[in-house]
């Protein structure tokens, strides 16, 4: 990664944003782009600046910094900074790079730091090498192996995750989950579903049979999803 990583502190509290920034010039390829006291001022100048990542305080007067990341279009990356672990699993959920609990030492804020420079490193590889992806239901983490999912099925705000096993149905859009799965493995045969092109048994009209499941192919899609599957050489025969 030859560009450093644009970066803004958000938080209320003076002594704290003081502490983060004295930490990011400590990190070669981290570069601070501005420094906020609330989500509001924060909201001014991402109309300005191009930000790749947020360090972003929760409890803040006017908007949290939860609500706040609810509420934005297309925001950058984030890396929670609070002093109360019980928006762990709500940061999950908005897929933020990390959480860090305050008071926060210089130790654990490189490794966030480092965190964040793998996953901008990853944007711009190929393959990031993970094989799965942790996801919530029923109020706990699941870990999913890619390899495991035989499609994926989208269910207005949620989506539900087909394997051989079980059916995991999570609060993620298709489109989230589509820039997790390892590219080339995966075809969207309609815009409801993703298959996982290894897992297709047969192929019937405009039917795809993935186990005892049956996986419908959009007419205006069929001829470009059947040249990646004849083209993947992964079909079962």
């Amino acid at each position: 990664m030859n560009e450093k990583i644009k970066c803004v502190i958000t938080d209320d509290e003076p002594f704290a944003r003081k502490g983060l920034q004295g930490y990011i010039e400590q990190i070669d390829f981290l570069e601070l782009k501005g420094v906020c006291e609330n989500a509001l001022e924060l909201n001014s100048l991402l109309k300005k600046e191009t930000v790749d990542l947020l360090f972003l305080d929760i409890e803040m007067p006017y908007v949290t910094g939860i609500d706040f990341l609810k509420n934005i279009s297309s925001p950058p990356k984030v890396i929670f900074t609070t002093a109360y672990e019980k928006y762990a699993l709500q940061g999950f959920e908005l897929e933020v790079l990390d959480y860090l609990l305050k008071p926060i030492s210089f130790e654990r804020f490189m490794r966030a730091a480092n965190k964040a420079f793998d996953y901008f490193k990853g944007q711009q590889s190929p393959a990031s090498g993970e094989d799965y992806i942790f996801v919530k239901a029923d109020n706990k983490l699941e870990k999913i192996h890619f390899s495991d999912i035989l499609f994926i099925e989208a269910l207005e705000n949620y989506v539900a995750i087909y394997t051989g096993e079980k059916k995991v149905i999570t609060h993620l859009t298709l489109k989230m989950l589509q820039d997790k799965l390892p590219h080339g493995s995966f075809i969207q045969p309609h815009k409801s579903y993703i298959v996982a092109i290894g897992k297709i048994n047969s192929i019937e009209g405009n039917i795809l049979h993935v186990l005892h499941y049956q996986v419908p192919i959009s007419k205006y899609q069929k001829e470009d999803i059947m040249e990646k599957i004849v083209n993947s050489k992964l079909l079962k025969r």
